[in-house]
């Protein structure tokens, strides 16, 4: 949590209780009574071996999943989780799902089309609707879209490793240089990722959560949950 020190507009995001659960399923409760709060340019990993629900806070905080309980008190304008193609229409073109985005976050459509088309090397797949493209097409879409609207935040859920070396390279250097400024939040069990790029960690295990501001000391513990 922020210090009372620290001054309320420096919050980016304010996470109060926050639970997850899946009625009727052999495993329910996702997390529960999640506390945390992230300031202005940190760069918060998100922690948790497999199931824990380190996807499923990353497309609560997106808009792409409803919480079951709780409250996201965003102070700044996040993106939706990076690479996740869920919100597309599958019927429309990848083109006319920029010139809906465009509208929806009141966009030039031309200038966003061109950034999109240059980010995400599609060329006339563009053109087809978006139900033909495969895993990889959508997530360069998605990222394309994410790096081409200029967000406070951005939300990452692992597929910063999409696409082949370069791709990666490119989508590296868009997020974490060209934006080294702006807020993220990122879930990933890329342990040497985490240590390069973020300054602090939330840990999920057993639905519940704790924050470490020391992220050597938050990686230990990762790893010893991994291993055990």
């Amino acid at each position: 949590m922020i210090s009372s020190a620290e001054p309320e507009e420096n919050l980016a995001l304010r996470v109060t209780s926050l639970a997850k659960v899946y009625p009727g399923a052999h495993k329910p409760l996702v997390f529960n009574r999640l506390d945390f709060e992230l300031l202005c340019s940190e760069r918060l990993a998100v922690l948790g071996r497999n199931g824990q629900g380190k996807s499923t806070l990353i497309k609560i905080l997106g808009g792409a999943l409803q919480q079951s309980s709780g409250t996201v008190d965003w102070r700044v304008r996040p993106s939706w989780p990076i690479g996740f193609g869920g919100g597309f229409q599958g019927s429309l073109s990848g083109l006319d799902n920029i010139r809906f985005l465009a509208r929806l976050y009141r966009q030039d459509f031309k200038i966003l089309r061109d950034r999109v088309d240059d980010f995400a090397e599609l060329g006339p797949k563009l053109l087809d609707p978006v139900k033909h493209y495969s895993s990889g097409m959508r997530a360069r879409l998605a990222f394309g879209l994410s790096l081409a609207i200029e967000f406070e935040c951005y939300l990452i859920d692992e597929l910063v490793a999409v696409g082949d070396a370069r791709f990666q390279q490119k989508c590296q250097e868009e997020l974490f240089e060209r934006r080294k400024e702006r807020t993220f939040l990122m879930a990933s069990h890329d342990t040497h990722l985490i240590a390069r790029l973020c300054d602090k960690a939330l840990i999920i295990e057993s639905g519940r959560a704790r924050m470490f501001s020391n992220i050597d000391e938050a990686l230990d513990i990762y790893s010893w949950l991994r291993s055990a």
